[in-house]
């Protein structure tokens, strides 16, 4: 059995991940920010492959706590690569949860694709791309990695920082018939908890190498994602328009289909399981 090395264990990503027999798995339990840390992780381990999820992610958080933020998705990931090219040259796979953030926001329905302008709209996609670059110079031609964009997810457990749990609290708790919800003119593409995770095997088992998209590449209006959400409650939306434009942030997932990669979930299935 392969041993996997897993940073972010206590995510809900890499919750879904432990449930998978396919490895044995080795948790990171140190300071990603602690060289020190990271590398005695790495050389104490045998490790066939390493996923690594461990990060802040909440943009709310990662904008109040930037410093912070960056230490942990950038030079977190920087102490990795390190200790890996220091300790694990014959590591088999590396791979690096990246986000959609780091793309330009769309006003055009056009999906996003891998190779489409880099220009994060968040500081948390700053430290992801930044993150990115700093994989493909120090690992390029020595470790075989893989850094998977994940566009919007969600699943039960997911902290309210995050947009279905916050809208769901909040329609759910509110003692109003009517809710009244603003700047939901935007679309997003959601795929779930499960998916992303099944998306990360996939791209193991085939041995990926390079930058692959993780989303359903499906639009979803967040005006009709409340709704749902409200009808389930016995209320009504009302919808505040507001004065920014229309935003799209829908992946372009070719590369994944290339290796039969399909999801179980559309984000009304997922909200009917978390509710």
């Amino acid at each position: 059995m392969f041993i996997c090395g897993i940073t972010g264990h206590t995510g809900t990503l890499g919750k879904e991940l432990l449930k998978k027999k396919s490895f044995k798995f080795k948790k990171f339990k140190g300071d990603i920010t602690k060289y020190k840390d990271v590398e005695g992780w790495v050389d104490n381990h045998d490790l066939d492959l390493i996923i690594h999820f461990a990060a802040i992610v909440p943009t709310n958080k990662v904008n109040q706590h930037y410093k912070s933020a960056k230490n942990v998705n950038y030079y977190g990931t920087v102490n990795l690569v390190k200790a890996i090219n220091k300790k694990k040259k014959n590591l088999k796979w590396f791979f690096f949860s990246s986000t959609s953030h780091v793309y330009s926001i769309n006003y055009n329905k056009k999906n996003i694709k891998e190779s489409s302008l880099k220009k994060p709209y968040s500081k948390y996609g700053n430290t992801k791309l930044l993150a990115e670059k700093y994989i493909v110079k120090k690992l390029n031609n020595k470790i075989p990695f893989c850094i998977g964009r994940i566009f919007s997810f969600t699943g039960k457990n997911q902290s309210n920082e995050f947009f279905i749990p916050a809208i769901l609290k909040k329609i759910k708790t509110s003692k109003k018939k009517f809710i009244s919800l603003e700047n939901l003119n935007h679309y997003r593409d959601f795929i779930s908890i499960e998916d992303v995770v099944k998306a990360i095997m996939l791209l193991y088992k085939t041995k990926s190498k390079g930058i692959y998209n993780i989303g359903s590449g499906k639009k979803n209006s967040l005006v009709r994602i409340a709704d749902y959400i409200c009808t389930k409650y016995n209320k009504t939306l009302l919808h505040i328009k507001s004065k920014s434009k229309v935003t799209y942030l829908i992946a372009n997932i070719d590369k994944l289909k290339k290796l039969k990669f399909n999801i179980s979930n559309d984000i009304f299935k997922i909200i009917d399981k978390i509710i």
